[in-house]
């Protein structure tokens, strides 16, 4: 695979409000290690290697541990996540497929039973943002760390 273009480069004020967003939202209260799980779900569902491998790292940097991060695709049949990763984790995944899901009530109600107005908002900020670097990612062909020579070769 072979990257495309730079948006940073070809469009940077742009670029520099995608990482602005995403500033504040770190900055917002959210849980880091909730952060990095929404981030590697919407990712997994979007299939954006470049971000899986970036979150993933960032994830186990803040304490996440490698069964949560495998399990993560099956989060609904595991018992390792909380209440709260459940609704975010259900919130990422109504938002993400949209246009399939239309954002269920069902969704909603246990987003709204775990977070406050805030929070949900702040939640839904990140979820989108992670979406749209998923876009711009693979849209523009990112292509992320390799780390032995047989895969490089491949």
């Amino acid at each position: 695979m072979k990257p495309r273009l730079n948006p940073a480069t070809a469009a940077p004020a742009a670029y520099k409000a995608m990482v602005a967003l995403e500033t504040t939202i770190k900055a917002s209260g959210l849980e880091p290690s909730l952060i990095e799980l929404v981030k590697m779900r919407a990712s997994q569902i979007n299939g954006c290697a470049f971000c899986l491998d970036m979150h993933s790292k960032d994830a186990r940097a803040h304490g996440e541990t490698e069964q949560r991060l495998f399990l993560l695709n099956a989060w609904r049949e595991s018992l390792l996540y909380t209440d709260r990763e459940r609704a975010a984790l259900g919130w990422t995944e109504a938002l993400t497929l949209v246009a399939e899901t239309h954002a269920p009530d069902a969704d909603y109600e246990l987003l709204a039973q775990q977070f406050s107005g805030a929070e949900q908002a702040n939640l839904t900020f990140l979820i989108g943002a992670i979406n749209a670097w998923n876009r711009i990612a693979i849209g523009f062909r990112y292509v992320h760390p390799v780390a032995n020579a047989h895969a490089k070769a491949s």
